[in-house]
């Protein structure tokens, strides 16, 4: 079977998509390796999505167009929080607000033509797709209205808004490969649910992340200052001397 050279590109990209998003997730954040996996991995979810939103655009399938686009402004976003370290907003923003706003109206619009339609279906797909990629598309164009209203976000907030993105990304591609090419692998992954596992993985490591950063310190000295870091570890080490530790 040939394959077209944009198809080609598009199984390329989801393929070293989910490699280098696993490498990454496995590194120790902030290293020099876990950055280049994330970026390996940022350049190859572009890919992923961009070639899939063209081709979803010549066989007019307004589904995948959606897809496609959420996929590469997750990926966009999550990446321009990561290199950002302090908290300031610019036109970058804007322009991802009105992506996802425009997307969350579409896919609930879509959902709901597809609830009230005789077949339950609206271009292939029933309402659930539908409604469950709109209701993140709100949650992120909600978290883009909250930063630019701050003006920017420091500290755990930044590195959440990173952290999910990332891996709801990481998820469209494992989905991708996994649940909608599933014919491709053996009759035992199929059976034993495997598949669904590996596709739900990032969704579970994210949720574990999140968790994380939200009730340790672990993440929170990256977004100090050095000569924050180095006066408040002086004042740690008085402090411990004088207590006796």
């Amino acid at each position: 079977m040939q394959l077209s050279p944009i198809l080609l590109l598009h199984i390329c990209g989801g393929t070293l998509g989910v490699l280098s998003g696993t490498v990454a997730i496995f590194l120790r954040k902030a290293s020099r390796r876990h950055a280049l996996a994330g970026t390996v991995f940022v350049i190859s979810m572009l890919v992923l999505g961009g070639s899939g939103t063209y081709m979803a655009i010549l066989k007019i399938q307004p589904g995948n167009i959606l897809g496609g686009l959420f996929t590469c402004y997750l990926v966009a976003t999550s990446w321009v929080a990561a290199k950002r370290k302090q908290g300031i907003t610019g036109m970058f923003d804007w322009g991802a607000l009105l992506l996802v706003s425009t997307l969350t109206i579409v896919e609930l619009a879509l959902g709901l033509q597809a609830a009230t339609s005789p077949t339950g279906m609206k271009y292939g797909y029933p309402p659930g797709p539908y409604f469950f990629i709109g209701s993140v598309a709100l949650i992120a164009a909600t978290g883009d209205v909250r930063m630019l209203l701050r003006r920017g976000i420091s500290g755990t907030q930044r590195i959440a808004r990173h952290l999910w993105r990332m891996c709801f990304a990481f998820f469209i591609g494992s989905a991708s490969i996994f649940l909608a090419r599933a014919h491709l692998f053996p009759a035992f992954m199929r059976r034993s649910g495997s598949l669904y596992l590996l596709s739900f993985f990032p969704l579970l490591l994210m949720i574990f992340w999140l968790i994380r950063i939200r009730f340790t310190h672990s993440f929170r000295a990256s977004d100090t200052p050095p000569h924050t870091r180095k006066n408040h570890a002086s004042l740690h080490g008085q402090t411990a001397r004088a207590s006796g530790f």
